[in-house]
């Protein structure tokens, strides 16, 4: 079961698994009353949440990471990001009203995106996290083996046609295909239904 928190620009998913669900991605700093009510109107609470990641370390994806790790919320880190993860933390940091706090990346979880699918097993969840370049470095995507796929700010498929075929987006867009999804959920984009 994947739901939709809307709380602000990003959309966040929260998936059940049978031994706790996993938050894909955040929204910036500052928001976490928005993301409580928007919890509370998904009839969730901070206890049904046991591991967040972001699909990439941009603001506006990872704003919040810090203060749930900080209420017992584990961070999955996967290995093509942890070069990346303090990448926002000189931009929260020219706004003190934030009182930002950056990852405390040594309590993270770290994971390759090879061994996500057993991971995730574990937690009754399945599908894989996979390695997406395109929108940034450090870009990684959710696929579900029912047909969901995750993939945070990788330019909407419909995009792809004004890309050249050896560009990092259609490489990561055949990827994604390979695993033939049937709803795609994105960070900033409406859901889309393939075929």
């Amino acid at each position: 079961m994947v739901s939709v928190l809307r709380y602000g620009n990003t959309n966040t998913y929260f998936i059940k698994g049978t031994d706790g669900g996993i938050l894909v991605d955040t929204d910036w700093a500052g928001t976490l009353p928005g993301f409580y009510r928007a919890l509370k109107a998904n009839q969730l609470c901070m206890k049904d949440i046991r591991y967040v990641f972001a699909t990439h370390y941009h603001p506006d994806h990872m704003g919040l990471i810090s203060e749930l790790m900080e209420q017992g919320v584990q961070l999955l880190l996967f290995d093509v990001q942890i070069e990346f993860v303090h990448f926002p933390d000189q931009i929260f940091a020219k706004d003190r009203r934030l009182h930002y706090e950056p990852i405390a990346e040594e309590n993270a979880v770290k994971l390759s995106c090879n061994a996500s699918r057993d991971f995730l097993k574990k937690l009754g969840i399945q599908g894989e996290v996979v390695y997406t370049p395109g929108h940034s470095e450090d870009s990684v995507s959710l696929l579900l083996d029912d047909g969901i796929a995750i993939v945070g700010d990788l330019d909407p498929l419909p995009y792809m046609e004004a890309y050249p075929p050896e560009d990092l987006r259609q490489k990561s867009w055949k990827q994604i295909l390979a695993h033939a999804p049937k709803r795609v959920l994105y960070a900033h984009a409406n859901e889309q239904v393939l075929g």
